[in-house]
């Protein structure tokens, strides 16, 4: 294999949140690139239909990123069935609607325990098993669009993908002397189950037909198309290949140009 991303060859990651969306887009990608997977997610049989699709050599493990007993848990078992750990891929994420007046401490508490406190507790136990073991490992977050420009009805889940991406800074700078790379990816309107729920609950906020919402969504973005999981699948890709081995700290915009900051 040459070219860009050809370094991952015989590499192992662990992918949070790997049974659909945009988790199975990336475990799909890298199982390409000959990288061996860990499907971590809270749906274990979901995980396991992944990882047989996936094939011979990857594995299927229940993680719920809340808890802090599930992540030690579930990262010592993605070590022990691959055998060590270069890359960890910090997918898991939800999302709720709801306009910021009516917003319950139930729906915050879901989205900062998942996106932000799933982020802190993964990437927690990837820096210290790198840091114990020497590796220069790499981690990859999913923040969102959401994390560089707050979004009307989502202001909970852009104050938690806000706290992924400054998690992301500061960590990358903790870690750097020591050659461990942090990033993160941004995506946009990405087509996922996650997106079908939200095109429901917008339109019914907003008094409009699903069909408008995402006709929104494809006017909003320059490149003229609704985002797939595997647009931002290939971006993690890289971020974790040596083609990227200069990269740290950085939040990368996958939104098809709806924003360019």
């Amino acid at each position: 294999m040459t070219g860009i991303g050809a370094d991952l060859a015989g590499k192992t990651a662990l992918v949070t949140g790997g049974a659909t969306g945009i988790g199975l887009a990336i475990a799909q990608t890298l199982a390409k690139q000959g990288v061996r997977v860990a499907v971590a997610d809270l749906n274990l049989p979901a995980a396991q239909d992944a990882v047989k699709a996936l094939g011979a050599g990857h594995h299927a493990l229940a993680m719920d990123v809340r808890e802090r007993v599930s992540v030690a848990e579930g990262f010592a078992a993605a070590v022990r069935d691959l055998g060590e750990l270069d890359y960890l891929v910090a997918n898991a994420g939800v999302s709720t609607m709801n306009r910021a007046v009516d917003l319950t401490d139930d729906e915050w508490d879901f989205n900062f325990d998942v996106n932000a406190r799933g982020v802190f507790l993964t990437n927690q136990y990837a820096a210290r098993y790198f840091l114990e073991t020497g590796r220069k490992g790499v981690i990859c977050n999913t923040a969102s669009l959401a994390a560089k420009v707050g979004a009307p009805l989502l202001a909970h889940y852009s104050a938690s993908k806000f706290a992924v991406l400054g998690w992301t800074q500061a960590l990358a700078r903790e870690l750097a002397p020591n050659g461990i790379r942090v990033n993160c990816v941004c995506p946009g309107f990405v087509k996922t189950g996650m997106q079908e729920r939200e095109v429901v609950w917008e339109a019914e906020l907003r008094g409009m037909t699903p069909e408008a919402v995402l006709a929104e969504y494809v006017a909003l973005t320059p490149l003229g198309r609704l985002e797939t999981p595997e647009d931002v699948a290939g971006v993690v890709a890289f971020l974790l290949s040596d083609a990227a081995r200069f990269m740290t700290g950085q939040g990368i915009n996958v939104t098809g140009g709806v924003y360019t900051g």
